[in-house]
C-alpha cells in the first residue's frame, strides 16, 4: 500500500523541540522532505543531523514577516512545492492576567495568532497553484475551554480555532485542508519537563500529561487522511488530565 505522507513537502515551525521536533522524525520516517523552521538554528542542525529525510534548515522567528516569508521561499527553491505548513510554533504563559507584564503578552500574540496567520498566508498561493494542500495549526484545549489558569494564552488559541474553522471553508473548494490540533498538558519544554524518566511517570505511569509523541502520532492521523477527509479539530488529552 503507498504510504499517503512519503515524497510530501512538509514545513514545521517551531521544529527544533518538542511537538515540532517529534513531528519532525515521525515524518521522516514516513518519507517526507522537510523544512526545519525555529529561532535556534544549532538544534535545528542538530535535529537533521539524525533524520534519515532531505531536509532544509531555515532559521525563522515567527514574530518577523521577512522571516515567515523567506522560510516559504527557500522551501519552494528547494523542493518546488509545499504540501504542508505545520504551523507548531507557540509561547505558553499562565498565571492570573493582573500580574502579567503586556509586553510579554503581545509577544505571545505576535507569534500564536499573527505567527500563525502569517504562515498561512504565505502558502496558500503555492498551494492554490498545485490545487492541493495541508494548513494544520497546533492549538491547545484551551481554545475550546476557558481554562482558569490562562485567559491571554486561551484568547489566542480561541481565535485560532476560530481562523481554522473560517478559513478551512474558504479555501476547500481549491483542495485545500485547514486543521487544527488542540492537546492538553504536554511533557515538553513549557513546563519544563525534559528528563525522560519524570516524563514517562507523568504520563505512561500516573497518565496526567501526554508525550509529544503522542501529539505527532495524531498530527499523522491528521494528514494521512485520504484528500475527502478533513479532522477539522481534534482535541487529544490525558486519560487522567481532569479537563
Amino acid at each position: 500500500m503507498t504510504d499517503a505522507l512519503a515524497g510530501k513537502v512538509v514545513i514545521i515551525t517551531g521544529a527544533s523541540s518538542g511537538i515540532g521536533a517529534a513531528a519532525a522524525r515521525a515524518l521522516a520516517k514516513r518519507g517526507c522532505k522537510l523544512t526545519l523552521a525555529a529561532r535556534s538554528e544549532d538544534k535545528l542542525q542538530a535535529l537533521a543531523a539524525e533524520l534519515a529525510a532531505e531536509s532544509l534548515v531555515v532559521r525563522a522567528d515567527m514574530t518577523a514577516a521577512a522571516d515567515i516569508s523567506r522560510m516559504v521561499t527557500l522551501t519552494l527553491e528547494r523542493f518546488g512545492r509545499i504540501d504542508v505548513m505545520f504551523a507548531n510554533a507557540g509561547i505558553f504563559i499562565q498565571g492570573d492576567f493582573a500580574d502579567y507584564d503586556m509586553g510579554t503578552i503581545s509577544d505571545m500574540l505576535r507569534t500564536n495568532v499573527d505567527g500563525v496567520l502569517r504562515c498561512a498566508h504565505a502558502v496558500l498561493p503555492a498551494m492554490k497553484a498545485q490545487g492541493s494542500g495541508d494548513i494544520l495549526v497546533t492549538s491547545s484545549i484551551a481554545g475550546h475551554e476557558e481554562l482558569p489558569g490562562g485567559p491571554a494564552y486561551g484568547a489566542s488559541k480561541h481565535a485560532i480555532e476560530t481562523f481554522v474553522n473560517t478559513l478551512r471553508r474558504q479555501v476547500a473548494g481549491d483542495g485545500i485542508r485547514v486543521m487544527s490540533l488542540a492537546p492538553a498538558r504536554v511533557a515538553n519544554e513549557l513546563w519544563n519537563l525534559t528528563d525522560p524518566p519524570e516524563i514517562e511517570t507523568l504520563t505512561v505511569g500516573e497518565q496526567r500529561y501526554l508525550k509529544v509523541e503522542d501529539v505527532a502520532d495524531a498530527a499523522l492521523f491528521m494528514l494521512s487522511r485520504p484528500r475527502h477527509v478533513t479532522i477539522r479539530n481534534l482535541v487529544i488529552i490525558a486519560r487522567q488530565q481532569d479537563v
